[in-house]
This record gives C-alpha cells, structure tokens and sequence, in this order.
C-alpha cells in the first residue's frame, strides 16, 4: 500500500502537466485564430481600392455624394489630382420614404432634400441599422423654416422612415469610403440631397409643382458642379441658400445676407477616364414594397424581373445609364436589371 501511495504524487504531476501542455495548445490555437472586426472597422475590400486606383483615386482624398430620390441612386465622387471630382460609383438606393420635395417636420416620414455637411461626429459606427451616417438634417435653412426633425440618415438594412435605405454590403462600402476620408484629416464631406436628376428638361416638366422654386436654387448646385466638378460653397441667410459664394463666416440663416463674393473658377478640362460610370450591383425597391419592412425574395425577384415597377416612383425609366464626359447622366434605352 504504502509503494502505491508513493507513485500518487508522480501521477498527479504528469496529469497536471499534460493538462497545462493542452491548455497552452488551446490558447494558441485562439490566439492564431482570425480577429472579426466591427463593420465600422472593415478595410475596403481589394476591388475597391483597385478601382480607385484605376481612376486615379485616393482613399483618403476629398468625397463628394450626391442623392437623386426619383431615379434611387446615391453617387459618390472623389478628388483626383488637378482638384476636380470624378465619378467612383453610383450605388442603387435600397429604399426612402416619402416623395419628392423636402422635409418639413418630425413624423412626416419624408427624406430631406437639399445641402449638407457631414461631420465626424455624424458617423454612427453602432446604428441599428448597420451602419449609418446623419445627413444633418434640420440645416440651418431648415431651421430658419421651423423644421424639425432629427436622425435622418443614410443607413443599411433596406428600410425607411425619412431615411435613405442601402443595403448592408453596399452601405459597409460607402462608410468606409467616407470613413477614410475623415480618418485623413478631411474635416467633413458635403451630400447634396436632389428630389431628381436636375436637367433642364425634368425641370420644364415639374414648373407648376408646388416645389419648383425651391428646387431652382437647389439646381444652381446641381449645375455648378456639374459645369465645373467642384462642390459649391453654400451660405444661407435670409432663409435661403446662396450657392457659390466666398464663405464669409457664421451668418444669420434668418438674418439680411451680407455682400458675397463670388469665386474665380479656371474652366474644367477634364483628366483621362473611364468613358462609363460604375454602378453598383443592387435593387431598388421604391414603389415596389413598403419602406417599412425588409423586401421578401418575392420581392427581390420581381424587382429583377421589371415587375410591378413604379415609374413615378423611382424616375422616368429606373434606369442607370452612361454619363456624359460632364458627369451627368443620360436617358437610357432600357432599366438596368442589376
């Protein structure tokens, strides 16, 4: 007995130590395993950073986006070298509430229209829906008409209520695009909300709306960038935007608007590019399905197969088309079936 009980501590130290050798085993294992990183956080992926570098494109140089509620489309720009913006990518919009014209008050469950300025502070790296970033709406203009409202964002998960609805790996993309910008040391990126494409014929269409006056101003930074692929410096005072003036420090958006200047632009030539845009794969689903609920495969499917499109809803054809060597976007033949 007494042999037996001599080999019991020789025992328990060769279990410990196996046990330790296997502990430790594990411990690299985990430590070897791949680290999953918030959305927030994901890199752009390869062929993103391929195409920005096609187009001659920083990751971390100055964005510009820009929203048209009737075709559903957000668009994003990007900065090349001489200090103009290029086309990176139009991205179909997934969903927005409402219709076209501004937003007036919380409830409403209308997308805001008009010009806006993001700020870090406006990124949401924990929304609900994904990701997000606040459009900043009230602006001081909507302020200065009494609107209210708050929360209004662009953000994933393919619903809306005054929102601008992406898909999530759509939306992942386009945060991380403006994520680089702001993490470079931009301090923020200008979106410009439009009710549609801004064309001098779309207007003629829509003189008698209630909204047409405002969308004229809307269209002088719709032309502006256009005409010279720079986004306009924006001012409001006397509760109205003044587009393309010398910023002439904080204004009074109620108060008398003070003598501007207007800056000096050398014509646009632009640089070699691509002669068609990118779009971005993805379906559209105004005037299809409630913005209230996430689409069913049903719904995914008649999208993809042109059923049940609503033309007023989505633009005059729900076509993504090639863009004229200005940057605008020309009428289609057929809608795309992404």
């Amino acid at each position: 007995m007494s042999g037996h009980l001599g080999l019991l501590p020789t025992a328990v130290l060769r279990l410990r130590a196996a046990f330790l050798v296997a502990l430790m085993a594990a411990l690299t294992a985990c430590s070897s395993a791949p680290v999953i990183l918030p959305p927030s956080e994901v890199p752009l992926a390869k062929d993103v950073l391929d195409l920005l570098a096609k187009k001659g494109m920083q990751p971390g140089s100055p964005i510009f986006v820009r929203i048209f509620k009737e075709e559903s489309e957000l668009e994003i720009w990007k900065q090349r070298d001489d200090g103009r913006f290029y086309h990176f990518k139009t991205y179909p919009i997934c969903n927005w509430s409402g219709e076209i014209g501004p937003k007036l008050a919380q409830g409403d469950r209308q997308a805001p229209e008009g010009f806006y300025t993001i700020t870090p502070t406006l990124m949401n790296p924990n929304s609900k829906f994904y990701l997000s970033f606040n459009v900043g709406y009230p602006n001081s203009y909507d302020r200065s008409y009494g609107r209210t409202g708050d929360s209004v964002m662009v953000h994933g998960k393919c619903r809306s209520a005054g929102c601008y609805a992406m898909t999530d790996a759509l939306m992942e993309e386009i945060y991380g695009l403006t994520r680089e910008t702001l993490k470079a040391g931009q301090p923020s990126f200008p979106v410009h909300a439009f009710p549609f494409r801004m064309t001098d014929e779309r207007m003629a269409q829509l003189k008698t709306h209630k909204w047409y006056s405002f969308w004229r101003t809307l269209k002088q930074g719709y032309d502006h960038f256009e005409t010279h692929r720079i986004p306009p410096t924006v001012a409001v005072c006397e509760r109205r935007y003044v587009v393309n003036v010398v910023e002439a420090g904080r204004l009074d958006a109620a108060g008398q608007c003070p003598p501007f200047q207007r800056p000096v632009i050398a014509a646009f030539t632009p640089l070699p590019e691509p002669a068609n845009i990118t779009i971005a794969d993805g379906t559209k689903f105004k005037g299809l399905v409630s913005a209230d609920v996430d689409p069913t495969l049903a719904d995914v499917n008649a999208a993809r197969s042109g059923t049940g499109v609503s033309p007023q809803a989505i633009g005059a054809t729900g076509a993504t088309t090639p863009p004229a060597r200005n940057g605008s976007l020309q009428p289609a033949s057929s809608a795309q079936a992404p």
